[in-house]
This record gives structure tokens, sequence and C-alpha cells, in this order.
């Protein structure tokens, strides 16, 4: 089984933890779906807190980027499991390029995204 270090329990806001679907994810080793790819360690870490910098008005949870632009997927505490796609960097209002209303939903997305990657 891979594991991946993903925030501790102190380290997520309070009230969020990891959705099973998630874990599944990283149980199966499906870390990498080019072009997006898990999110752990420092990255993860400096990517949570620039967020946070960027967008104080959301409590934002990474965990997936794209390697070809700066979008991120987030879960945002308090919304119910939605996955949202920040274009990370982008002037505060202007940051979200998508909304998925589960995990599973933003990974068929990630995986079309891998086919179209691969042409």
């Amino acid at each position: 089984m891979k594991t991946l270090d993903l925030l501790t329990e102190k380290e997520r806001p309070q009230g969020f933890s990891y959705p099973r679907q998630f874990n599944r994810l990283i149980e199966f080793g499906l870390t990498d779906l080019e072009p997006w790819y898990l999110l752990e360690g420092k990255l993860l870490r400096d990517t949570m807190a620039g967020l946070a910098e960027r967008y104080p008005d959301r409590k934002l949870v990474p965990f997936a980027r794209r390697q070809d632009n700066d979008d991120v997927a987030c879960w945002q505490v308090g919304a119910n499991g939605e996955v949202f796609v920040i274009h990370d960097f982008a002037s505060p209002g202007w940051e979200q390029r998508g909304q998925f209303a589960g995990f599973y939903d933003w990974l068929r997305r990630a995986v079309e995204d891998f086919i179209e990657f691969d042409c």
C-alpha cells in the first residue's frame, strides 16, 4: 500500500478529514494521473499556505495540481465534499475555474484530462 506525506490531524483545518474516496485512490497507488498529480510533503504544505495567503476568505485544502498550469484541486472546509479547481495566483474573486459535486466527479474529469493529455 502506498502512503503519502499528507496533512496531519493537527495541520488540517478543524472539522476537515480526508474523504474515504481519496484515501482509496492512494491505497491503489493512483497518485499521478498526468497532467494531475497528488500533492504531498513540503509541496502540499507550501501550496496550502500560499492559497491561504492569496485567498484568505476561503479555507482551502489542496490535494492535486496540474503540471501544465497553475490549477489546484482543493476541498473547501464546510463545502460538503465538493471539489474546487483553483487557478492559483489569479486575482481574488477570479481564482475558481471549476467545481465538482464530489471527489469521484473530479476524478472522472482528471481521467478525461489524462486521456486528452496523451493525444
